[in-house]
């Protein structure tokens, strides 16, 4: 097999994996925690709320698919 055909069968592989991301099992929960974020923080797109969001969604029984 060329080095390019392995390449592009690398490069499927990768954009297979990241395709999918976590979702909320509970959207009304997660809604709620992160509306509580966005008044919590000046910033919200950060990494300390978007941390926080999560942790207080999970401590409050929320979960990922």
């Amino acid at each position: 097999m060329s080095y390019l055909k392995q390449q592009k069968q690398r490069l499927k592989v990768v954009t297979k994996k990241s395709s999918k991301s976590p979702t909320p099992t509970n959207k009304a929960l997660y809604s709620r925690v992160k509306s509580e974020a966005k008044r919590k923080f000046d910033v919200y797109p950060s990494a300390y709320a978007n941390a926080w969001l999560v942790k207080t969604y999970k401590k409050r029984g929320g979960g990922y698919a």
